[in-house]
């Protein structure tokens, strides 16, 4: 049965395979390929003619970066995980726990940055605020907030966008609405990109549509006066200020 499945198998593949050269009008000399070759001369038509079409398509370019990007950081999470346990240290933990975060295993990141935030670096800023990233990305909203009032308490002078970003956002998706506007307003007074001032003008919408929209045109006014790689990279943030636009008008009138 075996014998005869893959038979019937290379028969479809090189039918398949002869009807694509000539409805694409590929070179001729490719049915004698597959024939002589049967699946592997199949295997070639497909990487030397059908492959580099694919590639060629911008949203199967799009598909093939990205999954290109996940397989490296498979890679690099297990060379990573071996380096961690090979040494054991404060540096490879930590960026074996961001890795793990960017791969959707927060949870692990949590274990992990817990287990070094002991001795000289309990208190340490920069590892209060992985966990609290990690916090975060898990759901924890509470004890994210908890790290991060944990962070400033024993470190008062260290700042960080990013430690803020989570801060606010930590509290609204926490329900406390007020105190995360208040956040919020401090946030946008001196965060790089549209994306804080993108989340604050989206809390607003439930409560002050008319300053949530003028936010949104903020946004988009301040691109169409910035340089062109601004725009590039606030691109995501932009699209979606554009559709805020469109949802409170909608809602005004």
């Amino acid at each position: 049965m075996t014998g005869e499945f893959y038979l019937y198998l290379n028969i479809l593949l090189t039918f398949i395979i002869v009807t694509h050269v000539f409805r694409t009008n590929r070179p001729k000399y490719w049915i004698f390929v597959i024939l002589i070759s049967g699946t592997l001369g199949a295997l070639i038509y497909f990487i030397f003619e059908i492959l580099p079409e694919l590639m060629g398509r911008p949203r199967n370019r799009k598909i093939f970066r990205s999954a290109q990007k996940k397989l490296n950081r498979k890679a690099d999470l297990h060379q990573l995980e071996q380096r961690q346990e090979f040494t054991g240290s404060i540096d490879a933990t930590r960026h074996l726990a961001n890795t793990l975060i960017e791969n959707d295993r927060a949870t692990e990141a949590v274990a992990h940055y817990k287990n070094i935030l002991t001795g000289i670096y309990k208190f340490d800023p920069d590892l209060l605020l992985g966990l609290a990233e990690a916090q975060f990305a898990t759901k924890a909203y509470t004890d994210s907030i908890d790290t991060l009032d944990l962070l400033r308490e024993k470190n008062p002078h260290y700042t960080s966008a990013a430690g803020h970003l989570i801060y606010a956002r930590a509290l609204e998706f926490n329900n406390k609405t007020e105190d995360a506007i208040h956040e919020y307003e401090a946030l946008i007074k001196y965060f790089t990109g549209a994306e804080a001032n993108f989340r604050y003008a989206r809390l607003l919408e439930a409560t002050d549509q008319q300053k949530a929209l003028s936010i949104y045109n903020d946004i988009l006014n301040t691109a169409d006066i910035a340089p062109e790689h601004y725009r590039q990279a606030q691109k995501v943030w932009l699209q979606k200020a554009k559709k805020g636009i469109t949802r409170v008008t909608a809602k005004i009138n």
